[in-house]
């Protein structure tokens, strides 16, 4: 279902693609990536939402929002340029939540931080960095619920990723040499990474056509076929023994 944007209330003035805050139709706030964002970024969000979900992640809700053009062109903003009219990629945005510190790790079992690694080594996701010395873990500490909450993938399936960084980095590396040596948990993370990756090629063919062109004859650096193959590693020997 696409949701039609009603308002447009403010940028965010921190991440990546700074996106925009906006309401839709349903009374729902979403932060909103548009055009500016880059198609790339757009494409991953969505896909790798999808196989977030058929994984089993607590993502933030998403949809494929329509920003329609009369909202844009009466507000003569600059900024807006960078939201565009049409199909953007929306995550909800949810109250009472809080960025994920130091602080919460105590809060949150081993097996939702080990899916999480799995899950990001798997999709080639290096930004969810944390450390004593800062990050960004694209991760949210619902207060009200006590329950984490999974966001931002527009930097997944980077085919060319820096592993030793990703190992370095990963807000949950210390669940590295817990769940990869584990004969037992790589046999079950094999059985749920082909449940998800069977929502690859739907995933793709539900993307908006527009996402797939920069421009006119100019298409998206996203690459379909090669991203497929690289998913399909779970089941390889390379996957599961490496050296961090």
């Amino acid at each position: 279902m696409t949701v039609s944007i009603i308002q447009v209330h403010t940028r965010a003035e921190q991440g990546q693609t700074r996106p925009f805050l906006c309401k839709g139709e349903d009374d729902a706030w979403y932060y909103v990536k548009g055009i500016g964002a880059g198609r790339r970024s757009q494409i991953c969000e969505f896909v790798a939402g999808r196989l977030a979900t058929a994984f089993g992640l607590p993502i933030a809700p998403y949809a494929v929002v329509h920003v329609p053009t009369g909202l844009i062109q009466p507000m003569f903003d600059s900024q807006l340029n960078e939201l565009g009219a049409g199909p953007a990629f929306g995550s909800r945005s949810l109250s009472f939540c809080q960025e994920l510190s130091l602080s919460h790790m105590g809060l949150l079992s081993p097996e939702l931080k080990q899916d999480i690694l799995v899950f990001d080594w798997w999709i080639r996701n290096s930004d969810r960095s944390l450390t004593d010395k800062g990050g960004n873990p694209n991760l949210l500490w619902d207060g009200g619920n006590e329950s984490l909450v999974v966001i931002d993938h527009n930097v997944a399936f980077e085919l060319d990723m820096d592993t030793g960084a990703f190992f370095d980095t990963h807000v949950f590396k210390d669940e590295i040499n817990v769940v990869f040596p584990d004969w037992a948990a790589r046999q079950a993370y094999r059985d749920r990474l082909s449940e998800a990756f069977a929502a690859f090629d739907q995933a793709c063919e539900d993307v908006p056509e527009e996402w797939w062109w920069h421009a006119e004859d100019v298409p998206t650096d996203f690459d379909r076929t090669a991203t497929r193959s690289m998913l399909e590693r779970f089941d390889s020997y390379d996957f599961w023994d490496f050296t961090p």
